[in-house]
């Protein structure tokens, strides 16, 4: 496994009873980069990224995240990275500051005061931070999530909708942020989204999934170029619908496999 890799997948597959929810695929991240994991509702996204962390033990196949194979290593990574999702909710009885202290200590974090206070101002969280997480909005709950997954300032940052629900204005801020982030820590960002100008701006990598296959990989500009469309989202729906030129590629990627 290479040292310049976050992130390295081979063959890994996951079967739940009947479903094969991911189906043979294969892939590394570099360090320092930030890549997508695209595809429809069902695609099977969530689950990779649930073996990633180690939620999940694959059916078959192998993952080495940070150098380490997982779930079996996780304990020597788990401190090193962060997980953010809108769909996951935080204890709603505690207030914002109460919920970053709880995941704060739980990896450890050092000055743990200060680093509250960097992320209220960097995440604008100041007017709620005191207020129960429960009682905010969509929007709010959001940042909280992204601030959440800050706390321990990882290594390898995995985002499930980073700016869902956010307005346009606060929305951009976030992907700015995160660029900001990246740049200053080195870290590795993968995320999962159905923004597809957010993917195009922040990413070098997209990983194009379907049915649970990992149909197309590239950068943002050579999926457009090679699917003759003008936009990311285009090619997502060419892909997601089996339509345009995405048949031709889907079949080769199969033929590959």
């Amino acid at each position: 496994m290479s040292g310049t890799d976050a992130i390295m997948v081979g063959h890994l597959s996951k079967r739940f009873d009947a479903t094969l929810a991911v189906d043979d695929i294969s892939f590394s991240i570099a360090r320092g980069s930030t890549a997508a994991l695209l595809g429809g509702n069902g695609a099977g996204k969530t689950t990779t990224l649930s073996m990633l962390l180690g939620l999940l033990d694959p059916s078959g196949g192998e993952i080495t995240v940070l150098d380490s194979p997982m779930p079996a290593g996780r304990y020597r990574v788990l401190d090193r990275m962060n997980f953010s999702s809108p769909y996951v909710d935080v204890p709603h009885r505690l207030t914002v500051r109460q919920n970053l202290t709880v995941f704060g200590r739980l990896y450890g974090v050092a000055t743990l005061k200060r680093r509250i206070a960097e992320l209220e101002q960097d995440l604008m969280l100041g007017e709620f931070i005191d207020k129960p997480t429960g009682s905010l909005s969509a929007g709010q709950r959001t940042r909280v999530a992204l601030a959440k997954a800050l706390i321990n300032r990882p290594e390898l940052l995995l985002l499930d909708e980073p700016t869902a629900s956010l307005d346009p204005d606060t929305g951009d801020w976030v992907r700015s942020y995160l660029e900001s982030y990246r740049a200053a820590s080195g870290a590795t960002i993968l995320l999962a989204s159905h923004n597809m100008g957010e993917v195009e701006r922040l990413c070098d990598l997209v990983l194009m999934m379907r049915r649970g296959r990992l149909v197309d990989r590239g950068t943002p500009a050579e999926l457009i170029g090679r699917y003759g469309r003008q936009t990311l989202e285009e090619v997502f729906l060419d892909i997601a619908r089996g339509t345009g030129r995405a048949d031709e590629f889907i079949a080769r990627a199969d033929a590959a496999q």
